[in-house]
């Protein structure tokens, strides 16, 4: 795991999400990479991912992974899951939780059909365009980094060469536990006193669809990135 600078929680670190991704660009530029597809997990992590792809000269495109919602208390996360099926769980969260195999298989089924319908949408080929390549996925900060631990696991299926994490701002054990997963985790800022990713943005407004849509038209594999 990489990270520049440690932060106190409160610091507002970043301007904006294109802000975040200029000054991680710089960062990841400081080493070489090879025909660099950057994936960012939607929504606010593909805001982040296009600036990283015009530093590097590389590719942009969305890898979806969803959150898995705990039964009775959705906000808390059991894992996440890609398109794929590919699964990232919680176990000390399932077990706390008492969540039966039922009850995880239903929000499996419901959240990959989500992120299938998601990437339809963004008109993704992420497991086509990430076999033998570097890969770099990229979010606008993570707190458990459950969606992109699923991410990687499944990029490592589809045969990519090289998976790197790339994110703003973290707690320092969750960018162990993506160094574990991933080939490298690289973090700009990280923060032991972590809450909640917004705390380190002065605008942390949410991203919509159309914003993605966007920028993938015009940076995606059709576009001048």
């Amino acid at each position: 795991m990489r990270s520049e600078e440690k932060v106190t929680f409160g610091r507002r670190a970043f301007r904006d999400r294109v802000d975040a991704g200029r000054q991680l660009g710089e960062l990841l530029a400081q080493r070489q990479w090879e025909r660099p597809l950057i994936l960012g997990i939607p929504r606010g992590g593909v805001v982040v991912a296009a600036e990283v792809a015009k530093r590097l000269g590389g590719e942009l495109g969305v890898v979806v992974a969803r959150k898995l919602r705990t039964p009775g208390q959705p906000e808390l996360a059991m894992g996440a899951v890609t398109s794929d099926g590919t699964v990232y769980l919680e176990e000390d969260v399932i077990r706390g939780m008492a969540v039966s195999p039922a009850e995880l298989e239903a929000e499996r089924r419901l959240q990959m059909a989500e992120a299938a319908a998601r990437e339809r949408r963004y008109g993704s080929d992420w497991r086509e365009r990430a076999r033998g390549r570097d890969v770099i996925v990229v979010d606008d900060g993570v707190a458990t980094g459950s969606t992109a631990k699923a991410a990687v696991r499944a990029l490592r299926k589809a045969g990519a060469r090289r998976v790197v994490v790339a994110v703003p701002v973290g707690p320092p054990s969750t960018l162990e536990e993506l160094a574990a997963e991933a080939d490298e985790a690289v973090a700009l800022f990280t923060d032991p006193l972590f809450m909640a990713v917004g705390a380190y943005y002065e605008d942390f407004r949410p991203t919509t669809d159309e914003e993605v849509e966007r920028l993938l038209k015009t940076q995606g594999p059709q576009g001048p990135g």
